[in-house]
């Protein structure tokens, strides 16, 4: 058995931002996907990943129980495909911010959950809004606190503009140019992050009236701006846009950018060759870069991994 394939995503802009109700923008990125597959488990990853469905499974059984959470799932079924070998067999690196978890949730609810929404329906508000509950929920097993917006994402495999928490729709983005010299990247930090420690230091700042007053008139002004910028095309206004946020964030989110990385990313923010983001949480994982010139940063860049994932 091998089930359908489920997309990684790239939040482009909105990451802690769309906690405290910023917009946000999230596209599929097909470079990296996974599957639901039943075989022999003759590989330490194969069996790691089999013994965390199992656990899983176990997470969302004892959602049944809930009276709050009309959820349920074919359990059964699930138990018996993972006792035969069943596992997620995935190119998508997990702490790389790209939604390896938000995959597998995708894959389960897809397979196994009752009464499900599915992608030919006409999506309504309501129902995108009803999958991103589910999904919240189911993903919680992994982060203990997810907005559930990763396996919406790799679900309906379509960018999703996120207005407020209570207000998404699908969003149709900017065809890309393949002869533009313009790019958003991926850059590896080679290290992986976790998300939970990195949200937690996130919301011990919030607890400062100086931060939330940052990241309102800064942080959240800017991503704003990005979100517009890029869904109208406008490439020159979203670049001096994504300057401004790279700089906010580089001030204020030094915890989020690993230690070898904050000389990269401000000699980007220095001699405007490119600009550095979080991609997703941050503390290790990918960044995510924008510039006007590819083969310009790649050479500035030398001797780090960098993927394009958007030309314009």
């Amino acid at each position: 058995m091998k089930g359908p394939l489920f997309y990684s995503k790239i939040l482009l802009f909105g990451e802690y931002g769309i906690i405290k109700d910023s917009r946000g923008l999230s596209i599929p990125y097909n470079f990296y996907n996974g599957a639901l597959k039943i075989d022999n488990l003759d590989t330490k990853e194969k069996q790691g990943s089999n013994s965390q469905l199992a656990s899983f499974a176990k997470h969302l059984e004892s959602l049944h129980y809930d009276s709050d959470i009309s959820l349920t799932f074919d359990i059964e079924n699930l138990n018996q495909d993972i006792s035969n070998g069943m596992y997620f067999d995935s190119s998508i690196p997990q702490g790389y911010g790209v939604g390896s978890s938000g995959a597998l949730v995708a894959a389960i609810y897809d397979k196994y959950a009752h009464n499900k929404i599915t992608v030919l329906e006409n999506l309504n508000q309501e129902k995108l809004l009803k999958l991103k509950e589910t999904f919240s929920i189911m993903e919680s097993f992994f982060h203990g606190k997810s907005s559930g917006l990763d396996p919406l994402n790799s679900y309906l495999s379509l960018p999703i503009l996120i207005n407020s928490k209570d207000n998404i729709e699908p969003a149709g983005i900017p065809s890309q140019t393949t002869s533009g010299k313009g790019a958003v990247f991926l850059i590896d930090s080679g290290i992986v992050g976790e998300t939970a420690p990195m949200v937690n230091i996130f919301m011990e700042n919030m607890k400062q009236e100086g931060f939330r007053r940052m990241l309102k008139n800064r942080f959240i002004k800017h991503t704003d701006a990005c979100v517009d910028n890029f869904l109208k095309g406008d490439f020159s206004k979203l670049y001096s846009s994504v300057k401004s946020l790279s700089k906010v964030v580089f001030e204020n989110f030094k915890p989020m950018i690993p230690q070898h990385f904050h000389e990269l990313w401000k000699k980007g923010l220095d001699t405007n060759t490119y600009y550095l983001k979080l991609c997703g949480s941050g503390g290790g994982g990918y960044m995510l870069g924008f510039t006007q010139d590819i083969e310009k940063t790649k050479q500035a860049l030398k001797g780090h991994k960098v993927e394009v994932v958007y030309n314009f």
